[in-house]
C-alpha cells in the first residue's frame, strides 16, 4: 500500500474577505507542480463564503463540477436558465461540457455558507452541459459509505461522466466503515470535518490522503467526523 498525505495547513489559500478558500490542488493563482491533482480528480476547494458574497458569472467548460454543501445554502444560476438553492446535505453536479456561464452566491444575508467544490476531468470533451441535484441526509451517511456520485448513477447517486465513485460518510467516535478497492483503482479520502483514521493514519479536518496499491480502506471515527471517499480508475494517475 502506498499513501500520500495532504495536510490541511499545507494547502493553497486565498482570502478575499467575502471568500476564504483552501486548495488541495493547484488552482487559480496558487500553483504547486507537486499537487496538480490525483488521477481524474483535479480540484478540491474548501470554500467559506460570507453572507451576501459570491462568485459572479464566470465560464466553465469540459469539467464535472460537484458542490457538496456542509453548512448554509448556495444559490446557483447559469446561462441555460437553470437556478437552484443547494442547501446543507444537498449535492449538485454540473457538467460544463461545451461551455456554461454561471454564478454562485451565498443564499443568506446573515449566515456563511461552507462547501466543498470538486472538479473531475470528464472522460471526453464536448459533452452537452447538464445539471443534477440530490439530497443525501445525515441518516443516509451515518455509520456507512453512501454512494453520492458514480459513472452509472447507481443506487440513486448523481451521474458523472468519469469512472469515479464518490462516497460520503459520517462517523462518530468508535464507528468504522470499510471499502474494497478493486485492482487497478486507487482512492482519495478528504476529511470534511472532525477527525478520523484511514488505514491507521490519523487525519484532521481539511486533510486528504491518496491511497494506491491497497485492497481496502478502513475509516475509523475519532469523534464526530464527515468525509468523502473517491474511488477511481488509475488512468493518468498523478499526485
Amino acid at each position: 500500500m502506498h499513501t500520500a498525505i495532504r495536510k490541511a495547513g499545507e494547502r493553497g489559500a486565498a482570502n478575499f474577505g467575502w471568500l476564504d478558500s483552501r486548495h488541495s490542488f493547484s488552482f487559480g493563482q496558487y500553483y504547486d507542480p507537486e499537487h496538480m491533482g490525483f488521477g481524474p480528480l483535479r480540484v478540491i476547494n474548501e470554500d467559506r463564503v460570507a453572507p451576501g458574497g459570491g462568485f459572479p458569472t464566470h465560464p466553465h467548460r469540459d469539467m464535472e463540477i460537484i458542490s457538496y454543501v456542509l453548512d448554509g445554502a448556495l444559490a446557483h444560476k447559469d446561462s441555460t436558465g437553470v437556478g437552484s438553492i443547494v442547501r446543507a446535505g444537498d449535492v449538485q453536479r454540473m457538467s460544463a461540457g461545451t461551455g456554461v456561464r454561471h454564478s454562485e452566491y451565498n443564499a443568506s444575508d446573515h449566515s456563511p455558507v461552507h462547501f466543498l467544490q470538486i472538479w473531475i476531468v470528464p472522460e471526453r470533451e464536448g459533452l452537452v452541459p447538464g445539471y443534477e441535484q440530490k439530497r443525501f441526509g445525515a441518516e443516509e451517511k451515518r455509520g456507512r459509505l453512501r454512494l453520492i456520485a458514480s459513472r452509472d448513477g447507481r443506487e440513486g447517486s448523481l451521474t458523472i461522466h468519469r469512472d469515479v465513485d464518490v462516497y460520503a460518510t459520517m462517523l462518530a467516535g468508535g464507528e468504522s466503515v470499510s471499502h474494497d478497492v478493486a485492482p487497478g483503482r486507487a482512492a482519495w479520502v478528504q476529511i470534511a470535518r472532525g477527525a478520523l483514521a484511514v488505514n491507521g493514519v490519523q487525519l484532521e479536518a481539511g486533510d486528504g490522503i491518496a491511497v494506491s496499491d491497497a485492497d481496502d480502506l478502513r475509516l475509523e471515527g475519532r469523534g464526530e467526523a464527515e468525509a468523502l471517499v473517491f474511488d477511481m480508475a488509475m488512468d493518468g494517475l498523478a499526485m
